[in-house]
């Protein structure tokens, strides 16, 4: 008589992923030391660094108007020209710089924490779930220019209603990832094991879901701090971000626009920034899930 292996009769089992943990985020992380997440932090270091230094690299008062100085061209004394009101407007971008990255460093993890808080008690209570995804659907359907105009009408132009759009911006983005990464999470057989030997909800959440959820959510800040630096940009263009004559690169760039004909360094200096900050931004992005999907 011949006899039938239990591997033959029950269909094999698909290896369930097993908890994520230090050595995968620091496979992950090491893509950001080769290839194209090299460059991005390269282009990103480079920038906040210059933004971090402008009060010691920056030859003037960003704000001092320079007697005789209209409209020159770029030179030695001034690397980009000055504007129309006599200032140089290499050390204004050094300046618009630190405007840019004080505001996108504050907004998109204070946007991060809240979406992620939200999709997290999502993920906990069917009812919270309803409500909290109505409330995204309806964040996720106002365009973030219009988003910025309608707060800036409320809360008045300035660094406030950028900030705030930005956060409002971000949370339904974070809300939407934490939550789908949670409940993907649960089910791992780690997670189901953890309950049935009497771990606790918060304990399971803590030590299992929030690691799990934390990686994806990783990626996005990279990816969510290069949109922030246009939305500031945009807002501060249309005149309703940084208010003058505090510098910022979109408004730089909305000073240059008439007299790009005289003075050309005086966009390209603020434009070069935001492509550098952008681009460096979404290669360390793509870096960090390519070093995932390895990693995983």
């Amino acid at each position: 008589m011949t006899v039938t292996a239990p591997s033959e009769i029950l269909p094999a089992r698909t290896a369930a992923p097993a908890r994520p943990g230090p050595a995968r985020r620091r496979h992950a992380l090491s893509a950001l030391y080769r290839g194209r997440g090299l460059v991005g932090t390269v282009l990103v270091g480079v920038v906040v660094l210059a933004g971090l230094a402008a009060p010691l690299l920056a030859p003037y008062d960003p704000l001092a108007q320079i007697p005789g100085a209209n409209l020159l061209p770029a030179s030695g004394a001034h690397w980009l020209g000055t504007d129309e009101v006599n200032r140089d407007v290499f050390s204004r971008t050094l300046y618009g710089i630190l405007a840019n990255l004080s505001i996108i460093a504050v907004a998109v993890p204070l946007g991060a924490v809240t979406g992620g808080l939200v999709g997290l008690v999502s993920s906990l209570s069917a009812a919270v779930d309803v409500v909290a995804q109505r409330v995204l659907d309806v964040l996720l359907a106002f365009p973030v220019l219009i988003l910025g105009i309608a707060l800036a009408a409320v809360l008045g132009p300035g660094t406030t209603a950028v900030v705030v759009v930005i956060v409002l911006a971000e949370i339904p983005i974070f809300g939407r990832l934490v939550r789908g990464a949670a409940l993907r999470v649960r089910e791992m057989p780690y997670v189901e094991a953890a309950t049935v030997v009497g771990a606790g909800r918060w304990w399971v959440l803590r030590r299992h879901v929030l690691p799990g959820a934390a990686e994806p959510a990783g990626v996005q800040v990279a990816v969510s701090l290069s949109v922030a630096v246009f939305v500031e940009g945009a807002m501060s263009f249309i005149g309703i971000g940084v208010r003058p004559p505090d510098p910022s690169l979109g408004s730089i760039v909305a000073d240059s626009v008439l007299y790009l004909d005289v003075n050309p360094a005086m966009a390209l200096g603020p434009l070069a920034v935001v492509t550098m900050l952008t681009l460096g931004f979404l290669l360390v992005a793509q870096a960090l899930a390519a070093g995932r999907r390895v990693a995983g």
